[in-house]
């Protein structure tokens, strides 16, 4: 008997938790869209690497990317692609210091009826794989993906 308590006590010790306790909040899935963490004040901001100099993020550092196969206000991501590269919607338009308000839009996809903001008329993402701030793992996948910055007339290619 003595056994059996002592085995209980210790099953409980290394338990840790009492069965009534919640466990704590896991983090979002990859695919999940960021426009949770954005602050409506300033939505967007510049960060910098050195592998891609400066590019455009959302509030919460999370890199925005632009596809090179994108038409001017139409997105030829679909289907299977969204689940890579989740569109950017923001409603706000504040935009950092060295852009321009007028060069963000928002266009309505034909494929999900979804609004997605563009850059220069062209549709912006997340990367899947770009878990926290800073991150810029989509950068030049299948040399079609780039993250976005102001020095370039016709798309902001960040092609460094």
């Amino acid at each position: 008997m003595r056994k059996k308590l002592a085995y209980v006590l210790l099953l409980m010790l290394l338990g840790g938790c009492q069965p009534d306790e919640q466990p704590e909040k896991m983090s979002a899935p990859i695919n999940e869209p960021h426009e949770s963490a954005q602050s409506p004040a300033s939505p967007l901001k510049v960060m910098k690497k050195e592998e891609t100099g400066q590019y455009l993020a959302d509030s919460a550092g999370m890199t925005l990317y632009y596809y090179m196969n994108d038409k001017q206000d139409a997105s030829a991501c679909t289907n299977h692609c969204l689940e890579e590269w989740p569109p950017f919607y923001i409603e706000s338009s504040k935009v950092p210091e060295g852009f321009s308000e007028s060069d963000f839009g928002v266009i309505t996809r034909a494929d999900t009826g979804k609004k997605q903001t563009t850059y220069k008329g062209y549709p912006l993402y997340y990367f899947s794989r770009d878990q926290v701030a800073g991150q810029t793992n989509g950068y030049s996948a299948d040399d079609k993906w780039y993250t976005v910055n102001n020095s370039i007339d016709k798309v902001a290619l960040n092609k460094k």
